[in-house]
């Protein structure tokens, strides 16, 4: 009966039938070298025949009963020449007395026998040592031996490069903290088989089985380590929970681009993040496209100290401006981002200046000082609460301000202006949403306005949900709660939201940016970030649970405080009749909602700058209302609930 590997694994077949095939070669090289030109005189027929047939047959039967099979090719180390050098060592002991018993040696040089052992030993191991070489440009011959006990016990998920590098990590550091005892995969070809001194026990799937046959051997992990093989956000859910049910935690190896400079032999384990747990597979960019967006260009980012702003400032940096200037009116947030792009690019000419959107005579003075050529309008008021409770604050930054920032480009030939959204815009419920709507409306109007003049601002506006881990989201919030021991508040048990990483989200507006400058068609529309699958809040939050190592309802308590004023249990992406269409890149799409004329636009947002000046909510919010007819949510103050106001309002030119 075959192998279990050789019958679930294709390549071990392949792999087997090559020794096989070079046993036979093997021979007939040996006797040449032997004899040279003259063998076919020295040996006879009969002799080559039984001899051929026999050597073959023999190693047929050793190599089927020794470990060559399990090894990757691609991870070839001493143990695979070990392995080799029995497998041989034993075809030629055997070979001996049986050839003697069928044909007493005859005229059989003996020294071919020894020439032989050395031909098979190249043959065999050449060809795995020289893939090996071809593919990692080195080769590393040492054996990789058990750690000692006290090391912490890890279950790999993953059998490719990053476990490869792992466990040659652990074999170099004598005082490695951990020992891998096994290795599961999705990838059912490579179970039975070897990386090094490690089993591949089993598919994903049989993790609860592999665990089980590890406890009889007295060697439970305590760790569960995803390396790369494992990337969705939703599988990596599903072993958190697995983990966490077989009593273990769970980590993941470091990405390339997390490796510290100088730290390559020595690989660490790190904690899963929520980057992995709602993590997505990476769009692939139009890097180039990207980099002649910004490339030699004056750039400007309003709102520079947030979350969204420092990011694009950081991105933008590295991809050699002519000169960026960042607008805030938060005077420490502009310091520490200014700081820390003085120490990231000392030799970029920059400027840091406070300022606010509202007053557009400063936006002028700046905007004439800086001559900027692409801006990102990042600043904003987007905590849906307390714009909820001061929507004058937000309507005059957020609407106002954006309809200031887009003047100031037209008015200063702005090539580009690339104006962060948001998902809240969708079917508002929020005077957040509905004057980020009210914004993306302005910006629409003028991209469309001036056809065929020369030249225009491309006017591109980028909508996206949530951002992990940015200023006062639900991220940092339930990082406090867990460490004064809970309870983590959550307002619905079925309230869902979009997610990205900050990092995901800027390269993306990025993207967009790119495309929305590189042609006409898209002017007027609405670059749409695909984020994926909705998230439950409550899921995140037992998920953060589990992370520090701690039981949800059980270690730390979730409670329900019910829906704020102006939430919505679920975000859209999309209005109902916006259809969305691709862009030919992914992870970017396009919207193309309802669009007002620029004209009527402009002469809501002057009624509503006016309002905002006298803080006159009423009107303000009547206003609101008018340039976004899908809002659902507008009050007035003081949490009154005044019902939705949808007169529409004189307003004049």
């Amino acid at each position: 009966m075959l192998p279990s590997f050789l019958i679930t694994s294709p390549r071990a077949r392949v792999a087997y039938i090559h020794d096989v095939v070079m046993a036979g070669v093997s021979f007939y090289l040996s006797i040449y070298l032997r004899l040279g030109d003259s063998w076919p005189v020295h040996v006879a027929n009969e002799t080559l025949a039984i001899g051929g047939v026999l050597f073959t047959v023999i190693a047929a039967g050793v190599f089927l009963f020794q470990p060559m099979y399990r090894g990757i090719w691609r991870y070839a180390s001493m143990r695979d020449l070990v392995a080799i050098t029995r497998a041989v060592t034993l075809i030629i002991l055997v070979f001996v007395p049986l050839m003697f018993m069928t044909a007493r040696l005859g005229d059989l040089p003996r020294s071919t026998l020894i020439i032989n052992w050395f031909v098979l030993m190249a043959l065999l191991g050449g060809p795995r040592f020289l893939y090996r070489f071809l593919k990692d440009r080195r080769l590393d011959f040492r054996y990789e031996g058990c750690r000692e006990s006290g090391a912490i016990p890890v279950l790999l998920v993953g059998a490719g490069d990053e476990t490869d590098l792992f466990i040659r990590s652990l074999a170099r550091d004598r005082g490695a903290s951990y020992r891998v005892v096994g290795i599961v995969t999705r990838k059912k070809h490579r179970v039975g088989r070897r990386i090094h001194d490690v089993d591949v026990m089993g598919t994903l799937d049989r993790i609860e089985d592999v665990i089980s046959t590890l406890s009889g051997r007295n060697q439970k992990p305590m760790k569960l380590v995803l390396t790369q093989e494992v990337r969705d956000g939703a599988e990596v859910r599903a072993l958190l929970e697995e983990a966490d049910r077989l009593g273990m935690t769970l980590a993941r190896l470091p990405r390339a681009t997390d490796l510290r400079a100088g730290a390559e032999d020595r690989t660490e384990i790190r904690p899963i993040s929520l980057e992995d747990l709602l993590g997505r597979p990476q769009a692939v960019l139009d890097r180039e496209g990207i980099a002649t967006l910004i490339r030699g260009r004056r750039v400007l980012v309003t709102g520079a100290g947030g979350s969204i702003g420092a990011e694009l400032a950081r991105q933008v940096s590295d991809l050699a401006p002519a000169a960026l200037t960042l607008f805030d009116h938060g005077e420490f947030a502009l310091f520490s981002i200014d700081l820390e792009l003085a120490e990231r690019h000392p030799d970029l000419p920059r400027a840091a200046r406070i300022g606010s959107v509202r007053e557009h005579t400063r936006l002028a003075a700046v905007f004439a000082e800086a001559r900027p050529e692409v801006v990102f309008h990042a600043a904003a008021l987007k905590h849906v609460p307390m714009v909820e409770l001061n929507p004058v604050e937000g309507l005059w930054t957020n609407a106002v301000g954006s309809r200031h920032v887009a003047d100031a480009c037209r008015a200063h030939g702005v090539a580009a202006l690339v104006m962060i959204s948001t998902d809240k815009a969708v079917n508002p419920t929020s005077v957040m949403g509905a004057s980020k709507r009210a914004a993306e409306s302005y910006c629409q109007a003028l991209d469309v306005l001036d056809q065929g003049q020369a030249p225009r601002t491309h006017f591109i506006t980028v909508r996206f949900g949530n951002v992990l881990g940015s200023n006062g989201s639900v991220v940092p919030l339930f990082q406090a709660q867990l460490a004064k021991g809970g309870p983590l508040t959550v307002t619905h048990p079925e309230m869902t939201r979009y997610f990205m990483t900050i990092r995901e989200a800027v390269e993306l507006v990025l993207q967009a940016a790119a495309l929305g400058t590189s042609e006409d068609a898209w002017r007027g529309r609405i670059f749409v970030l695909d984020m994926g699958r909705p998230v439950r809040i409550v899921d995140l939050a037992r998920q953060m649970i589990r992370l520090v190592g701690l039981r949800p309802d059980t270690d730390v308590r979730i409670e329900f405080t019910g829906m704020r004023p102006g939430e919505k249990l679920y975000e859209e992406v999309f209005h109902g009749a916006e259809e969305p269409v691709p862009t030919g890149r992914e992870g970017v799409l396009i919207a193309d909602p309802r669009r007002q004329d620029q004209a009527g636009v402009a002469a809501h947002m002057n009624a509503l700058e006016e309002a905002c000046r006298v803080n006159d909510v009423e009107r303000a919010l009547a206003l609101l209302a008018d340039l976004v007819p899908e809002y659902a949510g507008a009050t007035s103050s003081g949490g009154a609930d005044a019902g939705p106001i949808r007169a529409k309002i004189a307003v004049s030119p």
